[in-house]
């Protein structure tokens, strides 16, 4: 089945209405039994959400989409694993579509792992500095950082995995992991005061 999250035809429509009178219980055991169907409700219900996340990896929206649809393949692979009791599908589907996302960096992240570049620790972000800005260009900011310091950043805080967990994913350090996110707030807060046309003096550690 081909997977597009942009479906719009009537018929994709029709089957938008019966998604929402399924429950994830009954739409995980359909799909679990291989109903056509039930696939593609799960793709409807799921698929914008999911190419959100994987754009916050793979900003390239082209390589998002195949990203996407790599993810799809391998929930639908591995969905006979999920209980249908516990309601932790959306969370499941989030990690997959995430890890397929990381594959594209891993060999990029061990690399600076083995350079030596993660041990310098930088400043905290104070929530005051970002707090005023919309989601919106918020996430564009966030978008432009370098692969190494974003995708901790997201992983930190919008995934909310700890640097041990990330460390684990990304085959670095808990060290690195820290380093790098406090790197990205860095090179965020610069970004933000750019955006602002203030000259941005780094604070004393």
């Amino acid at each position: 089945m081909t997977l597009n999250p942009n479906m719009q035809s009537g018929g994709v429509l029709s089957l938008r209405q019966t998604s929402h009178s399924m429950t994830e219980r009954e739409l995980i055991i359909a799909c679990q039994n291989k109903d056509a169907k039930a696939e593609r409700l799960l793709v409807d219900r799921f698929a914008p959400m999911l190419l959100t996340v994987s754009r916050r990896y793979v900003p390239d929206r082209a390589s998002a989409e195949d990203v996407l649809q790599e993810g799809f393949i391998r929930i639908f692979g591995a969905i006979k694993s999920v209980d249908p009791d516990r309601g932790a599908l959306e969370a499941w589907m989030r990690r997959i579509v995430i890890n397929t996302a990381l594959q594209r960096y891993r060999k990029k992240f061990r690399k600076y792992e083995v350079s030596g570049l993660e041990q310098v620790e930088e400043p905290e972000m104070s929530p005051a500095v970002y707090g005023h800005l919309g989601a919106e260009v918020l996430l564009n900011l966030i978008a432009q950082l370098p692969d190494i310091y974003r995708i901790v950043f997201n992983l930190y805080v919008m995934e909310e995995l700890d640097h041990q967990e990330i460390g684990k994913m990304l085959g670095i350090a808990t060290a690195s992991s820290r380093s790098r996110l406090q790197r990205a707030r860095k090179m965020l807060q610069e970004k933000i005061y750019q955006l602002e046309n203030r000259s941005y003096e780094p604070r004393e550690i």
